[in-house]
């Protein structure tokens, strides 16, 4: 009779770890589904300040840089994020200006929201790693997430001093 209750125990107990571990891979999606989100606002943030930036300036290779930025999509969206990086930092961004200022808070923005989504990627590969999470293919309903590589967007705020 005892070993009854045990075996009744015992299913109990792996039940509520299966459920526990199943529900914690569905938030952890949740949470890089959000971060995903989070990243694509605050490049489109970044991509429009530059945009104004460049009008300002009459910058054409930023503009375009931004531009594309603004509409790439997929595979092509790093590459212009980091093109358009590459464009920023060269660059002299005061920040006095309050364009300047603006572009350089939405890049430190974005490292911030980059570097997030980096980590809730990391722990969602790891979590779909575990032996009882592929046995029982919890992640199976959930794309699998992606990185998203670009150049640390981080700018040098201060100007450049020229050498006489």
């Amino acid at each position: 009779m005892w070993w009854v209750l045990g075996v009744v125990v015992a299913v109990v107990l792996v039940t509520a770890y299966l459920i526990w571990i199943a529900s914690r891979v569905d938030r952890m999606h949740a949470r890089v589904r959000s971060a995903t989100r989070a990243l694509d606002a605050h490049l489109l943030r970044r991509a429009a300040a530059a945009a104004v930036l460049a009008e300002e300036r009459y910058a054409l290779e930023l503009y375009a840089a931004s531009r594309i930025a603004l509409d790439a999509e997929g595979d092509e969206r790093e590459a212009a994020e980091n093109d358009l990086t590459r464009q920023l930092r060269s660059s002299v961004l005061d920040p006095e200006e309050p364009v300047a200022a603006a572009v350089i808070g939405a890049s430190r923005r974005l490292a911030l929201a980059r570097q997030v989504h980096t980590d809730l990627v990391r722990d969602a590969l790891s979590l779909r790693r575990r032996p009882v999470v592929r046995l029982f293919r919890m992640s199976r309903k959930h794309e699998r997430p992606r990185y998203f590589d670009i150049d640390d967007p981080t700018l040098n705020s201060r100007p450049e001093l020229s050498v006489g």
